[in-house]
């Protein structure tokens, strides 16, 4: 695959020149058991020096994850929901934390879902939420911080570093995936227009570069030409003036 990356390099010579540095993270949804695919992401992590932060399905996550995972220190778990499960009506957007359901059955899953992988993972695991589909309710929000989160990620740039007292907001900006066409790639040149014009929003003061600029992968829907190019973005990213981030564990949070 030859592309085109003018646009993006420029952008990212012109970060280097005003000594600016990016934060930069990596969050995978959908992990339940270890597979071919995560095997692939957790060799282009550790190509990459990138760590993966692995939102896994509590309800079905395997002990055959759990080893994998301890094995491979580049893959950081988080919680993804309890089951993955969509309580939206038909014709509404898919949801397992909308507003479609009762906010303490929402919560009580969101309870479970923390409490489940804390017991497999241990201290390892870090305590953010990312809700299935990127879609929660205000109320559920709110509620989070009690059970024991203390971040929340979905996707698009975030309204506030804060999305609760006591949750910080770190959410993903770049999915490489056409979910509504073709289920392949986006069109190349339209991601690195893309992530290019989301940089330049923030070096120009724009949009928030506190929060750190989240690319969003899903390794069981992925195809050859997913897989290429988030090697060739990835690559060229930690190349550049990048600061990696990982969310903080329990006991850091606690120093």
């Amino acid at each position: 695959m030859t592309l085109d990356w003018s646009s993006l390099d420029a952008e990212l010579a012109m970060w280097t020149e005003q000594g600016l540095t990016l934060p930069v993270w990596w969050r995978d949804d959908d992990a339940v058991a270890p597979t071919a695919a995560l095997g692939r992401l957790t060799a282009l992590s550790d190509q990459t020096g990138l760590n993966v932060h692995l939102a896994i399905i509590p309800s079905g996550a395997t002990p055959a994850l759990v080893a994998a995972v301890r094995a491979n220190p580049t893959l950081i778990p988080v919680v993804h929901g309890w089951a993955h499960r969509n309580h939206a009506p038909l014709g509404e957007k898919k949801a397992e934390f909308g507003a479609h359901r009762p906010t303490a059955a929402a919560l009580e899953d969101a309870r479970a879902g923390l409490e489940r992988l804390t017991s497999l993972f241990g201290d390892s695991l870090r305590q953010m939420f990312v809700p299935p589909w990127n879609r929660i309710a205000p109320e559920v929000v709110i509620g989070l911080p009690a059970l024991g989160y203390t971040a929340m990620s979905t996707f698009t740039p975030r309204k506030a570093a804060m999305a609760a007292p006591g949750l910080a907001c770190i959410n993903t900006h770049l999915d490489p995936i056409d979910w509504k066409g073709s289920r392949s790639l986006v069109a190349p040149d339209r991601l690195i227009a893309q992530i290019a014009g989301q940089l330049a929003d923030r070096r120009e003061g724009r949009a928030d570069n506190a929060e750190p600029y989240g690319l969003l992968t899903h390794h069981l829907a992925h195809d050859d030409a997913i897989w290429e190019f988030m090697a060739a973005l990835v690559t060229r990213l930690m190349a550049g003036p990048v600061r990696p981030w990982i969310a903080a564990t329990k006991k850091d949070l606690t120093l």
